[in-house]
């Protein structure tokens, strides 16, 4: 894959892979663009591979993704919108969102700390972009309005099989038999 280097038009919000370790990219700095699939970026600098969030894009001149919410005029947590922001989330290698894929297990929100409690699991329990598929849930659900805490929790149990997926996402990846 071709390498694209670009410079970075402002700050810009970033996590390291795989850790998912946020730090930031300061205006003006060269990165290369290594890998672009399901909305997000995947970027080399000064060295370090990290991840820009497609919200994010016009930091590096390119046209962002926007995840509009229908109005909410409660100050409660819609659980539609929060499954909206996990399904606006893709798997770096397989351009389908979390939600398709069947890695989402279970959304809990507590009204009363506003926060959304999610379980999730892998399709390989030693996937080394789990740290990073979490930190995205974790940044797109706080983009839901009224949510003010994100707990994403990785597990294993029931293990993930390609009967999780739904067809569409099936038929996507090739696995419908």
């Amino acid at each position: 894959m071709q390498q694209n280097m670009v410079v970075t038009q402002r700050e810009c919000p970033a996590r390291r892979v795989p850790s998912g370790q946020m730090t930031s990219i300061p205006a003006g700095q060269f990165i290369s663009i290594n890998q672009d699939l399901g909305g997000n970026y995947t970027i080399t600098w000064q060295g370090n591979m990290l991840r820009i969030d497609g919200t994010d894009a016009s930091a590096i001149g390119r046209t962002p993704e926007v995840i509009s919410f229908s109005e909410n005029n409660t100050d409660q947590i819609n659980p539609e919108q929060v499954w909206q922001a996990i399904k606006s989330v893709f798997d770096p290698e397989i351009p389908v969102n979390l939600v398709d894929l069947g890695l989402i297990y279970q959304v809990d929100i507590d009204q009363a700390t506003k926060s959304a409690n999610i379980k999730m699991t892998l399709t390989a329990p030693g996937c080394g972009m789990g740290p990073i598929l979490v930190s995205d849930v974790e940044y797109r659900v706080a983009m839901a309005p009224n949510v003010e805490q994100v707990n994403v929790e990785l597990v294993f149990d029931p293990p993930w099989h390609k009967d999780m997926m739904s067809e569409e996402a099936q038929l996507e990846t090739g696995l419908f038999f």
